[in-house]
């Protein structure tokens, strides 16, 4: 008798599994960074005469992308992972075609909206379907491998949108976003079999999903990272929504926006890498609180170069990317501590928990991109205040102690 044990995914050797993972992944960070070079090509084919109105093309996305968390956990936990996952998959690939054909601003908001319904099942079924078939050190791996390739892409995705329009409308960057998803639908439907087992079904019941939001919103921990987490995502969405305003009319820089966007993003993928290092070591509460005060020294000198009038590009990079690294410690652990009382309810937990940093975030970072003035005075004061606001959380939730070694198990890397 062999004592191979059987593939947790029958039909997919384990090279391909992680590669699909890392696709699904990829469709999130696609649908928000290849986009930022066009908003200007997209206001001017729509009729969008305010620049700062053409950051709705971000935030819709995101709306839809943090609501759609709320629903997909018990979807997925009742009728299976793969047929959610194609309707989710399908939703992404459908919506993001409509973009492209989109003769309103209006309807491309709509579209981008339910586009980010979609994809949203990505977030929430990528790790399910991995913690079906692996657990402990070997689901960190196969997250930690399909990680690796997905931080490349808000690195290439800005560059990937300026390649197209350099060769088609800005309209074939939607047209790319709905080929890559039909491409991911036809690589999970042929090859990637069912991973919840059968008595593992859940039925829905409005009385447990209710029991079960209520633990996670009455955690004391769990809820206070959560926040803290929301107001620190903050500062990146503000970033995300005038980052291409900001190269184009503040630096005189648009042509070279996506070489110095990879690497700042590069950084944030360097800091997610460092933490599984460091943090079996040190703790995440240890590495994450020293990191989110080195994120608002950062900030506040950032913002202080911008209110005395000495922004340069160079300035802006060096302290943009000096933020971006201590965000990928914060964001990378705050997550994982806040998930660490609720194993009990976890799908829940992660539900609310992706809502809430979501919308959250993206509401708060439409606020600093609606801010921008021509200057970057506004989005670095987002960063330096809203910074200072997601440490106080941490003081509130922590009873005003820091550096606390309340955790030990590894944190998963930050994801946008």
């Amino acid at each position: 008798m062999s004592d191979t044990k059987p593939s947790p995914h029958p039909g997919m050797g384990f090279g391909q599994f992680v590669a699909l993972i890392a696709a699904m992944m990829a469709t999130n960070a696609l649908a928000i960074d290849s986009m930022l070079p066009a908003l200007p090509h997209i206001g001017e084919a729509l009729g969008v005469h305010d620049p700062n109105a053409r950051q709705w093309v971000i935030t819709a996305y995101l709306l839809g992308f943090g609501v759609a968390q709320l629903a997909y956990g018990s979807l997925a936990d009742r009728y299976g992972r793969k047929p959610v996952l194609m309707v989710g998959l399908t939703l992404y690939t459908i919506f993001a075609a409509l973009c492209a054909f989109s003769t309103s601003f209006e309807t491309l908001l709509i579209a981008r909206f339910l586009t980010g319904l979609g994809a949203a099942s990505t977030r929430v079924l990528s790790v399910s379907i991995v913690r079906d078939c692996y657990a402990g050190r070997q689901m960190a791996r196969v997250m930690s491998l399909a990680f690796i390739v997905f931080l490349a892409t808000p690195i290439i995705a800005p560059s990937l949108g300026m390649a197209i329009m350099m060769v088609a409308s800005w309209r074939w960057i939607f047209g790319i976003l709905s080929i890559f998803g039909l491409i991911v639908i036809a690589w999970a439907a042929i090859k990637l079999p069912e991973t919840q087992h059968p008595e593992d079904r859940i039925p829905i019941s409005v009385k447990g999903v209710s029991s079960a939001f209520k633990t996670a919103l009455t955690d004391r921990i769990a809820m206070g990272y959560t926040l803290a987490a929301t107001l620190v995502l903050a500062g990146l969405f503000g970033f995300l929504n005038s980052a291409q305003q900001v190269f184009a009319e503040v630096l005189h820089a648009g042509d070279i926006f996506p070489l110095i966007f990879a690497g700042i993003a590069g950084t944030m993928a360097v800091s997610s890498l460092l933490n599984a290092r460091i943090v079996d070591k040190l703790g995440m509460r240890k590495v994450s609180h020293w990191a989110l005060i080195g994120f608002i020294v950062v900030a506040a000198l950032h913002a202080a170069i911008a209110v005395t009038g000495h922004e340069t590009l160079l300035s802006f990079a060096l302290m943009q990317a000096a933020m971006m690294f201590c965000f990928g410690l914060v964001m990378s652990n705050f997550g994982a501590i806040a998930m660490e009382p609720l194993g009990h309810v976890a799908g829940a937990a992660a539900s609310i928990q992706g809502f809430i940093t979501t919308v959250g975030g993206a509401l708060f970072g439409f606020l600093i991109g609606q801010l921008y003035d021509g200057t970057t005075i506004p989005l670095t004061i987002g960063f330096t205040g809203f910074g200072l606001a997601g440490l106080l959380m941490v003081l509130a939730t922590e009873k005003g102690k820091l550096f606390q070694t309340g955790a030990s198990s590894p944190a998963p890397a930050a994801a946008h």
